[in-house]
């Protein structure tokens, strides 16, 4: 079969075969689903919405960024984007690279460097919450930036190797937004929409997926369900790995694990507003597989 007939058929049978899935385990859908709808509203929305909206409401306001030196740019992207929780890193360099203060290869590396869970879901959420520890929640905190510090000054040194001249993209003017909140209000609502659908649709496949699992195979319903859950939809993971994991001592490094390793969720999300500019994803990838190995060997011995 020809290559370019392959992958059509095997998405479209993958479709299917989750159609068939969702219409043979109705209730366990609907209660991923529903989980998913709870951990957002109760668990993300809170902590991230204002964040968005501030950040949209700063990068819409009007700036010499051209005259700027490209290091306070990468600063500026690295401070807005990896403190304000999933997927701001995104939004901001996707609207950095809008206005003109950043071409697409510096995006394409930004765009892994500065990518990290907000300080309020770490210590409000995971820390008080789960962790039942503030101070814990700090810790874990310093890792995920000590790592994304890492890998931010190795993304500036190389692209301070690069030689090509630096090019951004061109476009008409467009006049500076009388009313830059109100802007900031609108387009930080498509995102928080992007978010709820990808938390609630990934939370109940996941949810099927690991009762699937269980009843086809000999496996433990806790590990099936957090490691699902945790490869589609990390928040609804992390709340998993509590219910099953939260008396053991490996509880704290898998929960580090597994907020670093992000989720299918949280992926989509990036790649959906990075599409939209054509923003190369290489990097992306190669900085979730560095977060994946370094932030919970840094936790542990900060923990």
């Amino acid at each position: 079969m020809h290559e370019s007939h392959f992958y059509p058929m095997i998405s479209i049978l993958t479709v299917w075969g989750l159609i068939l899935l969702f219409i043979l385990q109705p209730g366990i859908a609907h209660d991923g689903a529903v989980a998913g709808a709870k951990l957002f509203v109760h668990a993300l929305l809170p902590y991230l919405l204002p964040y968005i909206i501030l950040t949209q409401w700063l990068l819409k306001m009007p700036g010499s960024s051209k005259e700027t030196p490209k290091w306070r740019r990468y600063i500026k992207a690295y401070v807005l984007g990896s403190f304000g929780g999933f997927p701001v890193g995104a939004v901001t360099v996707t609207e950095m690279l809008k206005n003109g203060e950043l071409t697409k290869k510096q995006s394409s590396f930004l765009l892994a460097a500065c990518h990290a869970p907000g300080p309020m879901f770490i210590i409000g959420f995971v820390g008080t919450e789960l962790f039942g520890n503030v101070g814990n929640g700090w810790k874990l905190l310093i890792a995920i930036h000590i790592a994304n510090l890492l890998f931010f000054i190795l993304t500036i040194l190389f692209m301070a190797k690069d030689t090509e001249p630096e090019t951004v993209e061109t476009r008409a003017q467009k006049p500076a937004s009388a009313l830059p909140l109100l802007d900031a209000i609108k387009e930080s609502s498509s995102v928080i929409i992007l978010v709820a659908t990808t938390v609630i649709f990934f939370s109940s496949l996941g949810n099927v997926l690991s009762k699937v699992t269980t009843s086809a195979f000999t496996v433990d319903m806790g590990i099936a369900k957090t490691f699902a859950l945790a490869l589609f939809e990390m928040t609804s993971g992390v709340q998993s790995a509590t219910e099953h994991f939260y008396h053991d001592a490996i509880f704290p490094f898998l929960i580090a694990a597994i907020i670093s390793m992000n989720g299918l969720s949280i992926h989509m999300q990036v790649f959906v507003i990075a599409k939209a500019r054509n923003i190369s994803m290489i990097p992306y990838v190669l900085g979730r597989v560095w977060s994946i190995l370094f932030v919970p060997i840094i936790f542990y011995f900060a923990y």
